[in-house]
């Protein structure tokens, strides 16, 4: 590919989207870039304080905790509320009790403040994606959805590097490093993004809240069933970070090795994210769900049969490809199964079904590999990706075809007087073509 084909190429993956966006996914980026304690708390707990490995486990279970509970309660107050106060919320309270919990010593009071961190650092996510869902036009949301992820693994790349150096030093440093940042994310949007929460003519939210539900959510029979599916899938990327290095470690590989191993997911969505994006972002989301789950699932079967680093090398990259494409179809659908009005409450039930599987993978994976060894885990995988892939197959029949027009569009607030409601016509960055609908079909 030329340098030219390559710019044009670029320059049409983040053309035509909303300034409002690209203030989100700053945000974003920023968030991630202070991602510490998730990284470094186990290690921060064992060798710092010198905990045992059983305490560790049980601080990261809390955490976890912490993240189901608040996905719900913010996936509530994203469509009470709106999108921006419960942003802003999660950004405060993440900082502060990020920066309490390096002060803390107790054993207890370290338990109880982690759990409060994983509510607080969770909750932001049911906001993010209903705000991008209201900002961003339905043929550029699996696109919107898709930089997002990328984002996220471009901060959390970054930030494991420099947490490495930084907690060499000082873990505190790296506990209030990870609160400034979380603190000045919270200022971009206070100061950045206005209010995105739809309403109707009659200009009451109030109204609109109040016939969407969480009842609503769980009699939604397909919703509930990608919900499902979300989890099985969800269940299967948790292992790279809980079983595979138990049974890298098993086969006589060192931590470094499996640091070699695992960068590999890294660097190849940073890679490959933005031109996969573009090849599938107007395709069936079906079948890109459906080839996905069967990648993801015997991405990590074929774990069983890996006896060098080349070849864990090889099977992360077949899973990785299956995160790459799941991603953004899935948050897509999501968005696309969910009512205007009701799009916090649904991501909130989205959003739970990835933090409950960070809790049940390290017990489901370990309870397998002490018991039947970690060939049957793998071919477990396998198997659970086929009924993803089935499932998801089954659901999408008849899947009704978005209608762009059906969609109210938002009214933003000014974030300098909340109270006032003014129209504002949506607004692109500089990048944007003079012709937005120049880029609706491309592929």
């Amino acid at each position: 590919m030329s340098v030219a084909s390559l710019r044009k190429a670029v320059r049409e993956s983040v053309s035509g989207l909303p300034r409002e966006f690209w203030w989100l996914w700053t945000s974003t980026l920023v968030n991630r870039l202070g991602a510490f304690v998730a990284t470094f708390m186990a290690l921060y707990l064992t060798l710092e304080r010198g905990y045992s490995a059983s305490y560790a486990g049980l601080v990261a279970a809390l955490h976890g905790l912490g993240g189901v509970v608040s996905s719900i309660v913010a996936g509530v107050l994203t469509d009470r509320i709106g999108r921006r106060p419960t942003l802003l919320v999660a950004h405060v309270s993440t900082a502060l009790s990020v920066a309490l919990l390096g002060f803390m010593q107790d054993p207890v009071a370290i338990a109880a403040v982690a759990l409060l961190v994983g509510m607080a650092s969770n909750a932001s996510r049911p906001a993010v994606q209903a705000m991008m869902a209201d900002i961003v036009r339905p043929e550029d949301r699996v696109r919107a959805f898709a930089l997002n992820y990328w984002a996220i693994n471009m901060g959390f790349a970054l930030s494991s590097m420099a947490a490495g150096f930084i907690a060499e030093y000082s873990y505190l440093a790296g506990f209030l490093g990870e609160a400034a940042l979380t603190l000045a994310c919270a200022i971009l949007v206070f100061l950045k993004l206005p209010e995105s929460r739809p309403v109707e003519s009659t200009g009451d939210p109030g109204a609109d809240d109040k016939r969407v539900g969480l009842g609503t959510v769980v009699r939604n029979g397909r919703f509930m069933g990608v919900v499902g599916l979300s989890f099985l899938i969800a269940l299967i990327f948790q292992q790279a970070y809980v079983s595979l290095p138990v049974a890298m470690g098993a086969d006589g590989f060192s931590s470094s090795d499996f640091g070699v191993a695992i960068a590999v997911n890294g660097v190849l969505i940073v890679a490959l994210q933005i031109p996969v994006t573009r090849f599938i972002e107007h395709r069936d989301p079906r079948r890109l769900l459906v080839i996905s789950s069967l990648l993801a699932g015997y991405g990590f079967g074929l774990t069983a049969f890996a006896g060098s680093l080349g070849v864990y090398a090889l099977t992360v990259c077949v899973w990785t490809l299956a995160e790459i494409v799941n991603a953004p179809t899935q948050t897509g659908l999501v968005v696309r199964l969910s009512p205007v009005h009701g799009r916090g409450r649904y991501q909130g039930m989205y959003t739970l079904s990835w933090a409950v599987a960070a809790l049940a993978a390290p017990l489901l994976g370990g309870h397998v590999i002490d018991r039947y060894g970690a060939e049957w885990l793998w071919a477990g995988c396998a198997v659970v990706g086929t009924v993803a892939a089935v499932g998801y197959g089954v659901l999408m029949r008849g899947l009704p075809a978005e209608d762009p027009k059906a969609e109210p569009v938002p009214s933003p607030l000014r974030p300098s007087d909340p109270t006032n409601p003014v129209q504002e016509p949506a607004e692109t960055g500089p990048q944007a073509p003079a012709n937005p609908g120049a880029v609706k079909g491309r592929i």
